[in-house]
């Protein structure tokens, strides 16, 4: 069982270092895989309750425990197994529960999807020609953002022009249309004092 157990430490490092460096790419190549294959990975989807790192890390954990065990303890070869498994199950639990999870949780929750754009206002930073493309400033929370832009209507929609997202089309482009006057608060340097408020000179 030696041979296992060391092969099981270095394979964990080496496999737990490759998904650490690559796992973008590897999460990458899965899904077109997935996609080629028509969803034939869906069916194995338990969750992300298994999740590769937390997969790795327990085999690594099983091989480190099963060389100590051997080393220092005179227990029969099922009983080693059996105990090195479990700190094997356990570590790679704790890794999913500590570390894994609340990296998922706060990806989700500080990113947003462009399906959210819709009914959002904003100001066209590049004007919209009727059947063309152009680029619309919208603030999403703390943030700024620029997006690609397309008339609603077909009608073509001047640079500076304040917008409202209508709808997010299939290829992500936000459809908006230009808000009307009284949709538009005035700037400060548009509003109009009435007189009885205006101070005496």
């Amino acid at each position: 069982m030696t041979t296992a157990y060391w092969t099981c430490l270095f394979g964990g490092l080496a496999v737990t270092a490759l998904l650490l460096v690559l796992g973008d790419l590897l999460d990458g190549a899965i899904d077109a895989l997935d996609g080629a294959l028509d969803g034939a990975f869906d069916s194995l989807d338990v969750g992300d309750v298994f999740d590769p790192l937390s997969m790795v890390a327990g085999v690594t954990l099983f091989g480190g425990a099963g060389i100590l065990l051997d080393q220092f303890l005179a227990l029969s070869n099922p009983v080693e197994v059996a105990l090195a498994a479990l700190i094997g199950v356990v570590g790679a639990v704790g890794l999913h529960v500590v570390y894994v999870k609340p990296m998922k949780a706060s990806e989700n929750s500080t990113a947003f999807s462009v399906r959210e754009y819709a009914g959002k206002t904003g100001e066209l930073a590049t004007g919209v020609p009727a059947h063309g493309y152009g680029e619309v400033l919208v603030r999403m929370g703390a943030s700024t953002t620029f997006q690609t832009a397309a008339s609603f209507d077909g009608e073509p929609i001047p640079t500076g022009t304040p917008v409202v997202v209508v709808e997010v089309d299939a290829d992500g482009v936000l459809r908006v249309a230009p808000l009307d006057d009284d949709d538009v608060a005035p700037s400060a340097a548009q509003r109009v004092i009435p007189p009885r408020l205006q101070t005496r000179a």
